[in-house]
């Protein structure tokens, strides 16, 4: 379900999906503001299309959402 290019990577995770588009999570710095910040694109081609940063402590309260929904929906 998940492919990284190595396993050992804390800060990247890459999910595969349909027509060579992945989800990619990753924890990055921003520049301006020396904050840590968790990044979830649709990337292709090596080219991230859409992109969602998320304040770092909602990390788990939103898996935990999405778990939650997916039970719900039987997904």
């Amino acid at each position: 379900m998940t492919d990284t290019s190595n396993d050992d990577a804390k800060d990247y995770l890459e999910i595969k999906m349909k027509a060579g588009w992945y989800m990619t999570i990753t924890l990055a710095t921003s520049e301006k503001f020396d904050k840590e910040y968790v990044e979830i694109a649709k990337e292709r081609s090596g080219q991230k299309r859409s992109r969602f940063n998320l304040n770092p402590k909602y990390t788990r309260e939103l898996g935990e959402a999405l778990i939650k929904f997916a039970d719900a929906n039987d997904l």
